[in-house]
């Protein structure tokens, strides 16, 4: 079996090497004995993961396979999001459908039927009673995870809605759509508070995330509606397909920096109040510094697969890409953790809840990561 292992710091790009690991036999206690070659060392193995590294190239990476997997919630998952505190999971589907079901260990528990054509993105609101999402029909809508129902269908958008954040509570919620609009909507009436941005081309991913002290986000032009909640002091980030990130002050509409990258963007994060990731169409994961914008902190490339889902994770990231690759980058590790299993489809989305992890492909699988492996 070739595995690859991949020779650079995160800041400095190197050739890839390739070696080969060959099974020996299974030890007594069921545990494969493997070696490897091209000066490839295995430093530990066991039933779920193994860690390989490269002493001359100071590199290493340990990969782990999934816990469980589940297979008879989609025949196509798009993306999913958890709740941990009522042990709920939500996917989303190109059937037009979205599924909750048992974290632990997969149980169907509501079917969400309603939108037309692919449910591009869902997401659990704090309470975790109430479920977000958006479709390609353009709408956006708010479901009971109790009864399935659907309470608050909103309309405005003229393209598909692409992605969504919530705002503290979730009084106030923000969806970016391929009509180039990011929106502001207003739960309790139903409304749309107001355009933040009108980009001209699709907004692929948005993200709210609460602003450090020293940035400055501007005051706004008007005084802002008593229907908004939980703006102040926040940051709204857009990832857009025109290959700009922008970031602007939530409640004031300013900007704050516009920042031109290698490809389209197809998501982001906040990391903390000042740090950030993006990624793009062509692999690489920008993270940037809101207070200095115009030169990355550092540029990670792994493959030229699309970055199709960012995720913030204890003190660094998992990342997913679309050749099937999903890993973890953490400052406390100095070897990168590779989720195994997806092969070569694209993994399009990654959640946590307690000890797991969870990954939605597009093989229709989702696959569960026990952290207590690493």
């Amino acid at each position: 079996m070739l595995v690859p292992c991949f020779l650079y710091s995160l800041q400095n790009r190197k050739p890839s090497l390739y070696g080969s690991l060959t099974c020996q036999g299974i030890g007594l206690d069921g545990i494969p004995e493997v070696t490897a070659s091209e000066g490839f060392i295995v430093n530990e193995i066991n039933k779920k993961s193994i860690h390989i590294s490269c002493p001359k190239e100071s590199t290493s990476s340990k990969f782990l396979a999934p816990y469980t997997t589940f297979s008879r919630i989609h025949t196509k998952s798009f993306c999913l999001d958890m709740f941990s505190l009522r042990g709920l999971g939500v996917s989303s589907s190109t059937d037009g459908t979205m599924k909750i079901w048992q974290a632990s260990n997969g149980e169907l528990r509501r079917v969400l039927e309603g939108h037309v054509f692919d449910v591009n993105c869902c997401r659990f609101f704090p309470s975790g009673l109430v479920v977000l999402s958006g479709g390609m029909d353009a709408q956006l809508k708010i479901w009971s995870a109790e009864d399935a129902s659907c309470v608050v269908t909103f309309k405005g958008h003229k393209g598909g809605i692409l992605d969504t954040a919530i705002v503290d509570r979730g009084r106030n919620v923000v969806s970016g759509s391929r009509d180039g609009t990011a929106r502001l909507w207003d739960c309790g009436r139903s409304a749309c508070l107001g355009v933040l941005a009108d980009c001209g081309a699709s907004i692929n991913g948005v993200a709210v995330g609460a602003a450090d002290n020293s940035i400055n986000l501007g005051s706004p032009e008007q005084m802002p509606s008593e229907r908004e909640v939980g703006t102040e002091a926040k940051m709204l980030l857009l990832a857009r397909e025109d290959k700009k990130l922008q970031c602007l002050g939530l409640q004031s509409r300013q900007p704050v920096f516009l920042f031109i990258g290698s490809d389209a963007f197809n998501c982001c994060t906040f990391l903390s109040g000042f740090l950030l990731l993006a990624g793009t169409q062509d692999g690489n994961i920008y993270q940037l510094d809101v207070r200095s914008p115009r030169a990355p902190v550092q540029i990670i490339h792994r493959s030229g697969a699309p970055v199709l889902s960012l995720l913030s994770f204890r003190d660094g990231f998992i990342a997913s890409q679309g050749d099937g690759s999903c890993f973890i980058v953490q400052q406390d590790l100095d070897y990168v953790i590779e989720l195994t299993g997806a092969d070569c489809d694209p993994v399009y989305k990654v959640a946590t809840w307690e000890k797991q992890i969870y990954a939605c492909c597009r093989d229709s699988l989702v696959r569960r990561y026990q952290l207590s492996d690493l």
